[in-house]
């Protein structure tokens, strides 16, 4: 029998709390691999939303702890997208799930992929009564065997990691007036990440305040290192916990002032010395066309 490898699996998914579908698939791991203890990330990404799902799995993966990452959002279940199991951090960690561009921002956030298998050995998963569940029936129980000391080979063929799908995630792009850019996130106190980090800031001038462009209007932005740092309703921008720069207000939902929500572009532009000193301080503008 092999030897235990690991004693975590940290579960991410789009199966909200109302199913019976994340109980289930914490009795098929704990079943097979009775002293391993399930970590759930979440199960609020919305449904088949495998972008929403890469993104909140490429902030999470470098704090999870060592061992399996199961994450399934896969709206292309029962396809013939494979189902692969991605060793990385030399060993350290294996990532289970879908070949959708789900897994690989949060393989590429820990240096990449090392082995890399499709998972279709029969021995290594439930039989499947009716229409395919391979949350419960393939990437359940290879997160477990892979806890009991399975090795990567034996849940299936190597693959070449380069043909892994990738992620999509969205690039700044620096434009005539200004830095378009695009809410990755809303968090539940309505802070909006963008994808830009605070270098891509430097080339709107080396003052606190920046122009945020959405619907028509540019409203001043003041660059902070707190919440706390903001007065009077202004809007901020800060470093978040994740190293990218946010939209926000102090105790209040930046992204329903503004209007916000995931995929959505916002443009940043130099403002003039005195532009903006108001908080709430508007000007009519051309909205930047999502691209």
């Amino acid at each position: 029998m092999a030897e235990p490898r690991f004693d975590t699996i940290s579960f991410l998914s789009d199966y909200g709390r109302v199913d019976e579908f994340v109980g289930v698939v914490h009795s098929v791991i704990r079943t097979l691999a009775p002293r391993v203890r399930v970590v759930d990330v979440t199960h609020d990404v919305p449904p088949h939303d495998v972008r929403a799902g890469g993104l909140t799995l490429a902030r999470s993966v470098q704090y999870l702890a060592p061992g399996v990452v199961l994450a399934v959002v896969d709206p292309a279940v029962g396809t013939e997208r494979r189902g692969v199991a991605v060793e990385v951090g030399d060993g350290a960690a294996v990532l289970v799930g879908p070949d959708n561009g789900l897994l690989a921002p949060a393989v590429a956030m820990v240096g990449g992929a090392g082995r890399v298998v499709e998972l279709t050995s029969p021995d290594h998963r439930l039989a499947t009564p009716g229409a395919a569940d391979d949350g419960r029936d393939v990437f359940a129980p290879a997160a477990a065997h892979l806890c009991n000391g399975v090795d990567l080979a034996e849940l299936g063929r190597e693959v070449d990691p380069a043909g892994l799908r990738p992620g999509v995630l969205p690039l700044p792009q620096l434009e005539d007036d200004g830095l378009g850019a695009e809410v990755l996130w809303v968090d539940r106190f309505g802070n909006a990440q963008l994808n830009l980090g605070p270098d891509d800031l430097d080339g709107l001038g080396g003052g606190d305040r920046v122009g945020v462009r959405v619907d028509e209007r540019t409203r001043s932005a003041r660059r902070v290192r707190a919440f706390a740092d903001l007065v009077g309703g202004e809007l901020g921008l800060v470093v978040d916990s994740y190293g990218l720069v946010a939209l926000v207000l102090d105790q209040r939902s930046a992204a329903e002032e503004l209007g916000v929500g995931a995929s959505d572009a916002v443009t940043l532009v130099p403002l003039d010395e005195g532009d903006g000193r108001e908080g709430g301080a508007t000007s009519p503008v051309t909205l930047r066309p999502k691209g």
